[in-house]
C-alpha cells in the first residue's frame, strides 16, 4: 500500500469513526457513487475482475443503506427507498453480467439524485438531535 492509498484509508475511517447518522448515509452513498465510477472505468479498460469486485462492493454499500431505513419512522418513504434500493441491486447485478455501462449510468443517475436531497436536509438534521438515519 502506497502513501497516499495508507493516507486516504485513514482518512475514511476517521470519518465513519466521527461521523453522526446522517453523515455516514451521505458517506455510504458517496462511496457506492464511487465504487460504481471506478467499476466503470474497469468495464472500459475490459478488467472484468476488477468491474465485478467494484460492483459488489456497491451492492454491499447499497444494502447497507437499505439497512437503515426505519420502516416505524419512515412509513411509506422507507418502503419506497428499499424497492429503489433493490432495484439498483438488480441493474449492477444486470450492469456486471451483461457489461453494459448505460445501466451503471443509471443506478449513478439515481444515486446522486438521492444523494442530493440527503445532503440538502443536513442543516435539517443536525439541528434535531437523536434524528434516526435513513
Amino acid at each position: 500500500m502506497n502513501g497516499l492509498q495508507a493516507y486516504q484509508r485513514v482518512n475514511t475511517q476517521t470519518s465513519i469513526v466521527d461521523a453522526d447518522p446522517h453523515k455516514l448515509i451521505q458517506l455510504l452513498y458517496s462511496g457506492a457513487i464511487e465504487r460504481i465510477n471506478m467499476a466503470k472505468a474497469r468495464m472500459q479498460a475490459k478488467d472484468h475482475g476488477g468491474k465485478a469486485q467494484l460492483i459488489n462492493k456497491a451492492i454491499e454499500i447499497i444494502g447497507s443503506l437499505r439497512g437503515f431505513l426505519d420502516f416505524e419512522k419512515g412509513g411509506d418513504l422507507a418502503v419506497r427507498l428499499e424497492a429503489l434500493y433493490e432495484y439498483m441491486e438488480n441493474t449492477l447485478f444486470e450492469a456486471s453480467a451483461y457489461n453494459d455501462p448505460a445501466k451503471l449510468d443509471e443506478v449513478l443517475e439515481l444515486l446522486r439524485t438521492i444523494k442530493e436531497g440527503w445532503d440538502g436536509i443536513r442543516e435539517e438534521v443536525v439541528s434535531q438531535p437523536s434524528q434516526t438515519a435513513g
